[in-house]
């Protein structure tokens, strides 16, 4: 008998396949726990008042939300994940190109976790000195230890993924809320005063913009998780109310790090305070829950375009995250925050093409077209418009056009039909 793929990476998540609510809130949670979310928490202290944060933490918290919140109910009705998914609006060759876009910055985005761990540590602990030209082996051996741990997790599937946010979520929150409260009852003002210092000129709009960009991209992988949910009001729930306050707690912690500390993150905070273990505890912890679900992320998209087993993806993908960490640490970040552009042009698409037919979801035997050229231009012009033009909201300018796009596809082939 044929061993039961407990993960679905090929068929929709039946009704034994479905998890405890609060399973998946805490897997949705942590996934949120991103340390890079402090930087743009840092970006958003420079250049706000306390008031304009708060703010921006709303709005951008609520376009966020309910993009993420939309993905969620979908994945949770459907049970079929992202490149599923894909594979309905995009076609069945036509879903390659959302899988490879999620491969490559779940990827990318892995390993540059990778290094955002073992780089500071490596520096503390060991006394390194690290820069862009060199970093010694015990460097890279930190790196690699971090790697095969959090690579196991994704290897393992949801079970592992559960695990471990049922272990992180609740330590991070409290032991970080501890070291925030402690740095600012040392502080010589209050976060009114702090936040008012220096120059202050971002808008609130600007602001709300950082907001959804700092996890609009992971936030597009959204149904790999919440089709585990009991069903698609359960899926909805979670997903708003994890992905407002883990990312809005990462952005806080990011933002009192920066006006307290002079750092980018709670982890600086902790240092500072003489914490230097719970330090390490709570940075490996925050960036291992969102690096095994961005790997397992990228196993079920290349799983999608290779035809091969979500497990052997998911080996592939860590190998090559953890032998470019260091690399992607110093040279792709920004490249990453580019990518970051063209995934939600995929994510409206595939909330769009289920909403107008959802029923054909529902369908294992309804026939799929090979490629949705319409889908496929709309996410290329989509991403081409986020990054180009940075008025406004550039995801939701992304999004829009991609949308434009496959409407009127939509319309075309109709009238063809």
């Amino acid at each position: 008998m044929a061993k039961t793929d407990i993960d679905y990476a090929g068929r929709p998540v039946d009704k034994e396949g479905r998890k405890p609510t609060l399973s998946v809130f805490m897997i949705m949670l942590g996934f949120t726990f991103f340390s890079a979310s402090m930087w743009t928490g840092q970006q958003l202290a420079s250049g706000l008042t306390w008031s304009g944060f708060l703010l921006s933490l709303l709005l951008g918290g609520l376009i966020l939300s309910a993009y993420t919140g939309s993905l969620g109910y979908i994945g949770a009705e459907s049970g079929l994940s992202l490149d599923m998914l894909a594979r309905k609006s995009f076609g069945s060759k036509g879903s390659y190109l959302p899988s490879a876009m999620i491969t490559i910055t779940q990827i990318g985005w892995f390993g540059v976790g990778l290094a955002m761990f073992a780089m500071p540590v490596a520096k503390e602990f060991l006394g390194l000195e690290i820069t862009p030209d060199h970093m010694s082996w015990q460097g890279y051996a930190l790196i690699a230890v971090a790697g095969i741990l959090m690579t196991a997790s994704a290897y393992f599937g949801i079970k592992s993924l559960t695990v471990i946010s049922y272990i992180a979520v609740p330590a991070v929150a409290i032991l970080g809320t501890v070291a925030v409260v402690m740095a600012v009852k040392r502080g010589d003002a209050t976060l009114v005063e702090q936040f008012s210092r220096g120059m202050k000129d971002m808008s609130v709009i600007a602001g709300a913009g950082l907001v959804v960009g700092s996890f609009v991209s992971g936030g597009t992988t959204t149904p790999n998780f919440s089709r585990f949910a009991k069903n698609g009001r359960v899926g909805l729930i979670t997903t708003v109310v994890a992905f407002f306050l883990g990312n809005s707690l990462m952005l806080l912690f990011g933002a009192i790090s920066s006006i307290y500390a002079g750092g980018s993150d709670i982890f600086e905070v902790m240092l500072n305070l003489g914490m230097f273990y719970v330090a390490v505890l709570v940075l490996g912890l925050n960036i291992w829950t969102t690096n095994d679900n961005a790997l397992y992320s990228t196993g079920l998209g290349l799983s999608n375009i290779t035809g091969l087993s979500k497990k052997k993806m998911v080996l592939v993908s860590g190998l090559v995250g953890i032998v470019g960490a260091a690399w992607l640490y110093w040279n792709f970040t920004k490249w990453l925050n580019i990518l970051n552009c063209t995934l939600p042009p995929v994510g409206i698409i595939l909330i769009i093409g289920y909403f107008l037919d959802r029923k054909s979801y529902a369908d294992s035997s309804s026939p799929l077209r090979t490629v949705n050229w319409w889908a496929v231009g709309g996410v290329v012009a989509g991403a081409v418009v986020a990054n180009l033009f940075r008025w406004g909201f550039p995801s939701i300018n992304g999004m829009a056009v991609a949308a434009a796009l496959f409407l009127a596809g939509r319309l075309v082939q109709g009238k063809n039909a």
